[in-house]
């Protein structure tokens, strides 16, 4: 691996690294790995393939991404021609998304906390997407009814939220726990989870879902496409436990 960039961000050190073989360049944030993609910007992890193919299916034409990583869910609504912005309290992460990974200058950027910038603009998105980590959790401040409320009346009126969820294992509750929140703001929460593999991402979605299917790959990277593709094919819609 190439060392493309180093930075000592005050949320935590960022590293850019660049695959010697395949070129793929990858994003590190206080040792977590955030996102990968190959030479063209386009995303080499399943789930945010997964994401992007139920916002097509739920004809979403104005996004919202919480947290940026890379940018690669942006970089793929942008060429499907949907509009999209990004809140990121942590401005790095944008100038790094559009000199190594391909995030096109005219998507908006907000280096703002997601639940200040939804609580200061009254505009309604087709969905809110809430990718945010600190470390392999969900910052504090996102785990709440209040902001959950929130992103709710911050939707249009068939709009869909989708939070993507880190899992070590089966016995993990991180998904059940947050799905169960959002059962308090949504009268319909939808788990799509790939059961039994380990250090998995889940997706919990509200909202206008419930005609949602099993997300496929739309736009095929040029290393890695058969895996993903097949990673997807192991998702599955399963109920939540409650009180996990």
């Amino acid at each position: 691996m190439i060392t493309l960039a180093k930075i000592d961000s005050p949320f935590g050190e960022i590293t850019v690294l660049r695959n010697r073989t395949t070129g793929a360049v990858r994003y590190d944030q206080g040792g977590t790995h955030q996102s990968e993609a190959d030479a063209r910007g386009i995303s080499l992890i399943a789930y945010i393939h997964g994401i992007f193919d139920l916002l097509q299916q739920a004809g979403c034409r104005d996004v919202l991404m919480i947290g940026c990583g890379g940018g690669t869910l942006a970089t793929l609504l942008h060429g499907a021609d949907i509009q999209v912005a990004i809140v990121d309290i942590d401005s790095w992460s944008f100038r790094l998304a559009r000199q190594y990974f391909g995030l096109p200058p005219t998507v908006d950027c907000h280096a703002v906390d997601g639940g200040a910038f939804l609580a200061a603009s009254a505009h309604r998105y087709d969905a809110i997407v809430l990718d945010a980590y600190d470390d392999n959790l969900i910052p504090p401040q996102f785990a709440t009814a209040e902001f959950l409320r929130l992103a709710k009346q911050r939707l249009a009126p068939s709009g869909v939220f989708i939070a993507n969820l880190h899992l070590v294992d089966d016995n993990d509750p991180a998904a059940d726990r947050f799905a169960a929140l959002m059962g308090d703001i949504w009268a319909e929460v939808r788990l799509l989870d790939t059961p039994g593999k380990k250090n998995r991402n889940a997706l919990a979605m509200a909202g206008d879902a419930t005609a949602l299917q099993r997300p496929i790959l739309r736009v095929a990277p040029s290393i890695g496409a058969d895996e993903i593709a097949r990673d997807l094919e192991r998702l599955v819609f399963r109920e939540w436990r409650k009180g996990a």
